[in-house]
């Protein structure tokens, strides 16, 4: 059974790619402004407009939208959910976990 992830401003962008994968079997893809985040940022450092930060729990029921806009709600991040093989796009209806089959 997948595990909750834990989010945090303190985190890399490399390990929440890692642990959500670890976590989902999906593949996160984090974005800085339009282009791909630096693997060594934290996520507080690439923060934008008056996010609030914090921490977030995530479950593996959470839903691939839910989990997008929580992540630009609290750290002002936009992230999107692919496939396991990172070849398309998550349904925004499906769960994390689904997602990752």
């Amino acid at each position: 059974m997948a595990k909750e992830l834990k989010v945090s401003g303190r985190m890399t962008v490399k390990t929440l790619k890692s642990q959500f994968k670890e976590n989902y079997g999906s593949t996160l893809r984090v974005y800085n402004g339009i282009k791909f985040a630096d693997e060594g940022a934290t996520l507080a450092s690439i923060r934008t407009g008056d996010a609030k930060g914090g921490e977030l729990t995530v479950g593996g029921n959470m839903k691939v939208g839910n989990f997008e806009d929580k992540m630009k709600e609290i750290f002002g991040i936009k992230v999107q959910v692919a496939n396991a093989d990172d070849s398309a796009l998550a349904d925004n209806g499906i769960t994390l976990v689904a997602a990752g089959k």
